[in-house]
Parts: structure tokens; sequence; C-alpha cells
């Protein structure tokens, strides 16, 4: 996952509205949104290490990844950062106390951002300096950067997130979600480019930096695999996945997660 927008109210009917792009490889091998035969989660799947970049729980748990660009730091061999999300949505821990166990082994995985919710809170982690915090309530962002870090398509999905939760209704049925939905994807789906100025400069070549500044990222090997919006109830989550390859559209996959049905 490389660019995740959310809305959290913790009070509201409604407290986790997530929108989010996972951006990969299209040669790495994927399985779209399902639920798992052997684990209470329903997620896409990485089936070339068999963990997820977002998902939940049957019991009400949402765990999402993304990845931190830099690639002085990345190492061959590191354990794939899928397994933190599959860990925290597959146990029963809180948020405090699995991002404290994290923190003494996160230097393990190549650099990550984490966002965990446990039914009650919601916290995020930043690998590179360990930092565990408690997300504040409204909208956030995080791309392949710190949380917030104002790049070009973090401003631009946070201010078309934000008019988006103003002028649509998420706190109904599906049915009635429906449209406010289908504009969270309208905005994951902009494929315009930053301005060479305001590019920023992670230790990867210009042309990298510009394709990559986009919300909806198309090259000829690497790009939005899939786009997902979830909207968190009290007692369900309904999941909306559009999955991608090198040639565009592939499908639409709908769950809806009813927690008492599964308890």
């Amino acid at each position: 996952m490389c660019l995740i927008a959310l809305n959290w109210q913790p009070q509201a009917p409604v407290p986790l509205i997530i929108a989010a792009n996972r951006d990969e490889f299209y040669a790495r091998p994927t399985q779209a949104l399902h639920r798992w035969a052997d684990q209470p989660i329903v997620a896409g799947k990485d089936l070339q290490a068999n963990g997820t970049w977002l998902g939940v729980s049957l019991s009400g748990r949402v765990a999402a990844l993304t990845n931190y660009r830099d690639p002085s730091q990345n190492r061959l061999g590191a354990p794939s950062r899928g397994d933190m999300t599959t860990a925290f949505l597959s146990g029963c821990a809180t948020c405090e106390q699995y991002l404290d166990a994290l923190a003494s082994r996160a230097d393990a995985y190549n650099p990550f951002n984490l966002l965990v919710f446990d039914g009650l809170s919601l916290m995020g982690f930043e690998s590179r300096q360990r930092r565990a915090f408690k997300l504040p309530e409204g909208v956030s962002v995080v791309s392949n950067a710190d949380f917030n870090v104002p790049w070009p398509k973090v401003a631009r999905l946070r201010n078309g997130f934000t008019q988006t939760l103003r002028q649509n209704d998420f706190d109904g049925e599906s049915a009635a979600c429906q449209p406010g939905i289908n504009a969270l994807f309208a905005l994951l789906s902009d494929r315009r480019t930053a301005p060479d100025e305001k590019l920023p400069q992670t230790g990867i070549p210009i042309e990298w930096e510009k394709a990559l500044s986009a919300e909806f990222i198309h090259t000829r090997d690497y790009g939005t695999r899939a786009s997902s919006v979830m909207v968190v109830g009290r007692n369900c989550a309904d999941i909306v996945e559009r999955s991608f390859n090198v040639n565009g559209f592939v499908a639409e996959v709908q769950q809806r997660i009813d927690w008492e049905r599964h308890a």
C-alpha cells in the first residue's frame, strides 16, 4: 500500500473511513479481496509473501501499511512487511500492546508506516523513529514518507477527501454510501503528476519521482494494483476493492463483515 487517506471520528456512527491505493510491480502475484480460509481475515493477499497491505478481521480489527521510500535503507532478504498487518489482524492485542512489541523488532523490516485499529483505538507507527502515536480526529493521509508529510499527491488527496466527506453521507446503509464511495474512487484514480519543482527527493531518478507523484500510478512494469474504500461502522464494515493490471481495470469486489454475526 502506498497511499492511505483516513477519517477518524471515534464518537461517530462510522468511526473510520479509509481510501487507499496499493502500488506494486504488475508481475507480483496477488489475490483480490476475499475471506481467507486459514485466518479470520478479509483482505487481498500478496501471493509471493502471503501477507496483506490492507485488511479487516472478522472481529472488527483493521490494519494497513505503506512502505517508506528510501532506497539507501532497503535490504534484500528482509522479512515481508505484510507479515505485520496479518499478525495484527489475526491477533487480539490492543493497538498499544502490538506496537510496543513491534518497536523492538521494527528494524528487521525495510522502512514502513503502519496503521492499526482494534475496535476502540486507532494508532500509527513510523518505523524510522520507532514512533507509535494515536491518530488525531479528522483527516490524515500517509504515502511513502511520514504521516501527513505534504507531498503534492498527499495534499491533493487530503483536500479532495475532506470535500467528499462534507458532500456525502457515509452514515447510512451501503446503498446510501455508494455515491460517496464512488467519489472516493474518483480521487484514487487521479493520474495527474506533480510539477518538477514540487517533487520530493527520495533518492530515485526524477523520472520515477514524477511517475510516482500521481495518486494512481501506471508505468510499463509498476503501478496501482488495487484501489480500496473501507467504511467501518460500529457493528460492521463495508469494503470495496477495484483491481488493476498493466492493461487497466480487472474487477471489483465488495465485502460486508458483520462483527456480531462472526462473534
